[in-house]
This record gives structure tokens, C-alpha cells and sequence, in this order.
């Protein structure tokens, strides 16, 4: 089942130069555990609550391979040149197959 990684990273006044050398390499450490990027920044329209960042979405073939490519020595030796000048969160995520219902989820949970 396809999986994904979500980051909500934090907006900062400049953009530190070792974040940028991280997003130079970041789609070398993706490609191998077949990662590609869906959202990547861009305009947001908040609707609910604070949102004081950008959304980094990226999709992987299962959660299996999204696990390894987190954990790999490849993106580890990249991680703190984002993770020392850009606050956030990242989350490691499966996502829903093909029909899912959030109507049949709730009858499951009511049940």
C-alpha cells in the first residue's frame, strides 16, 4: 500500500544555506526506496486553525520502503543540515486502499 512522508516545516526569515545543500541532495537519498515528491511548499489556503509553515509530501511505494528511506545512511548523513536550521515535524505515514470509506471506518469503530 503506498505510504508517505509528511512534513510540516516552519517558515524562517532567511534560508540557511545548509538547507539549501540538503535540498540539493535529498532526491538522490529518495530515488533508491522509490520516493517522489507530491507537495513540495507551495501556496497554502488555511481553513482550520494555525498553519505557520509549508507541507513537504512525499510518496513512496509502501511504508516498508518510506521506513528505510528514513532510516537509510544516505538521508541520515543529509538530516541535520535541514534539521539544524529548519524546525518541523515529519511524519511516516501508510495510506488508504483503493474504495476505503471513512462511512465503513466509522461503522468498524462504532461496532
Amino acid at each position: 500500500m503506498t505510504a508517505y512522508a509528511l512534513a510540516h516545516l516552519r517558515r524562517s526569515e532567511s534560508v540557511h544555506p545548509a538547507v539549501l545543500e540538503y535540498m540539493s541532495r535529498v532526491q538522490a537519498t529518495l530515488d533508491p526506496f522509490g520516493g517522489r515528491f507530491l507537495v513540495h511548499g507551495g501556496e497554502l489556503d488555511v481553513r482550520e486553525g494555525d498553519w505557520p509553515g509549508d507541507v513537504v509530501l512525499v510518496e513512496f511505494p509502501d511504508l516498508a520502503r518510506a521506513r528505510a528511506w528514513y532510516d537509510s545512511p544516505a538521508y541520515q548523513e543529509i538530516l541535520p543540515l535541514r534539521a539544524d536550521h529548519l524546525a518541523g515535524e515529519l511524519v511516516l505515514v501508510d495510506g488508504v486502499a483503493p474504495g476505503h470509506s471513512a462511512a465503513a471506518k466509522a461503522a468498524r469503530l462504532a461496532g
